[in-house]
C-alpha cells in the first residue's frame, strides 16, 4: 500500500511503523497475499450469518477433499478456543485429559481448560513434547474410583512444541490405545501442515483415527481464524452449543471461511509448509559452521531450537527478535514464518558471524 493510499484512508501513521521481521513466532507475520485477496473478494454484498453462506460451503468442500467426506468443520477465532472447545463438549468436570508437560494446553492457555470444563490435565513428562501410551499405566489403575479424576481424552501436539513429529505408527498406536480405553483422541494441529510435509503424507492420512483436530490458521498466514475439525459422531455432538457459550460463534463467518478456502484451494497450505520447513532445515544445516551453537532437537517443522552462548543472545535479539525458551541452558527458539526468506536466513547467519567476532567463545 503506497503513501497516497495510506493518506486517503487516514492511515499515514501506519506507513511510519517499521514492522521488523521476527523469529519470535509464526503468528508475528502478516496475512498471506492470497488470503488477503480472498477476504477482499468475499467483502461484497450480503450473505447469511453464522456459517449458512456460500463461502462456508466452498470451504467445506476443500476441507472434505483434504480430510475426507465425514469431517465436520467449525470455525473459532483463537487457538486457545480451538483447543479448549475441541475437548470441552465431551468431558465432565470429573474427567481428565492426558497430555505432554510441554503441551500448549497445559502451559500456555492460562488454565482455560480447567476453567471452562472444570476438569484436570494429567501432564506426562517428555523430552521433546511427545508422549506415548506406555507412560499412562498408572492413570488407569483407579478407573471407577470416585476419589480419582477419570481419564477421558488424550491430547497430542503435532508437531510438538519443540517441532518434533510423531510418526504415523505412533499415531496409529495412540488411536488403537484410545479405542481400547474408550478415550477421545485430540490433536493440537496449529502447525499440522508442516508435519504432513515432513512426514510426506496427506492430511487425511495424518488424521486417520483421530476424533478431533485443532487446525491452525493464524500461524500459517491467516488472520484471526482457526478451525475445529470433528471426525467421529461422538466428537460432533453438541459442539455448536459449547462454541456459542464460549463466545466463539462468528456472525460474519464467511470471512473466516474465505481465508481457509484460499489456504486449502490449490494447496497453498503445502506451498507454505514446504517453504517454512525447508528454510528451517537449511538454517539448521548452515549452523554447522558455528560449533558454538547446538541445535537441540531434530528440525521437523518450522522451528529451530538452539543453545546459544549466553553473551550472544542479547545482541542477536536486538536484530532478530526471538524467545529464550530456557534461561538455564540458554535454549532459544527461532520460528520461521511464511514470509521468511533465504535472504533473511543469510542475514541472520551474517549477524551471528559478527557477534562471534565481538564475543569469541574460548
Amino acid at each position: 500500500m503506497g503513501p497516497y493510499v495510506f493518506a486517503r484512508a487516514g492511515l499515514t501513521v501506519f506507513a511510519e511503523l517499521k514492522f521488523p521481521f521476527s523469529l519470535g513466532s509464526d503468528n508475528h507475520s502478516g496475512v498471506h497475499p492470497k488470503v488477503m485477496a480472498a477476504l477482499a473478494a468475499a467483502n461484497r454484498g450480503h450473505a447469511h450469518a453464522y456459517g449458512l453462506d456460500e463461502v462456508c460451503e466452498l470451504a467445506k468442500t476443500e476441507f472434505r477433499r483434504l480430510f475426507g467426506p465425514k469431517v465436520q468443520v467449525e470455525y473459532v477465532f483463537t487457538g486457545t478456543a480451538a483447543n479448549v472447545l475441541s475437548l470441552a463438549p465431551f468431558l465432565s468436570s470429573f474427567n481428565s485429559v492426558i497430555c505432554s508437560e510441554m503441551a500448549h494446553l497445559h502451559m500456555d492457555e492460562c488454565g482455560a481448560p480447567e476453567k471452562f470444563w472444570g476438569g484436570k490435565l494429567f501432564a506426562l513428562p517428555s523430552k521433546d513434547g511427545r508422549i506415548f501410551p506406555e507412560q499412562t499405566a498408572e492413570l488407569f489403575q483407579r478407573m471407577g474410583d470416585q476419589h480419582f479424576s477419570q481419564p477421558k481424552a488424550v491430547s497430542l501436539t503435532l508437531p510438538s512444541e519443540v517441532g518434533v513429529c510423531y510418526s504415523l505408527d505412533d499415531l496409529k498406536n495412540w488411536s488403537r490405545f484410545c479405542r481400547e480405553k474408550n478415550l477421545m483422541l485430540h490433536v493440537d494441529g496449529a502447525r499440522l501442515t508442516n508435519a504432513a510435509v515432513t512426514l510426506g503424507v496427506s492430511l487425511r492420512e495424518l488424521t486417520e483415527g483421530v476424533d478431533v483436530v485443532s487446525f491452525g490458521g493464524t500461524k500459517n498466514g491467516l488472520m484471526g481464524a482457526e478451525a475445529v475439525l470433528l471426525f467421529t459422531d461422538r466428537a460432533k455432538n453438541e459442539f455448536k452449543f459449547y462454541r456459542k457459550q464460549a463466545m466463539q460463534l462468528s456472525s460474519k463467518t464467511r470471512f473466516l471461511a474465505a481465508q481457509f478456502y484460499a489456504f486449502l484451494k490449490e494447496d497453498l497450505w503445502r506451498e507454505i509448509a514446504v517453504h517454512t520447513t525447508s528454510l528451517a532445515r537449511g538454517l539448521s544445516e548452515s549452523l554447522k559452521d558455528f560449533p558454538e551453537i547446538r541445535v537441540a532437537f531434530p528440525v521437523q517443522s518450522n522451528a529451530v531450537f538452539v543453545e546459544l552462548p549466553k553473551p550472544w543472545i542479547h545482541p542477536l535479539r536486538e536484530k532478530f527478535m526471538f524467545y529464550v525458551w530456557d534461561p538455564q541452558t540458554h535454549l532459544c527458539r527461532w520460528m520461521i514464518s511464511w514470509d521468511w526468506s533465504e535472504d533473511l536466513n543469510q542475514k541472520l547467519l551474517n549477524e551471528i558471524a559478527e557477534v562471534r567476532k565481538c564475543f569469541p567463545i574460548k
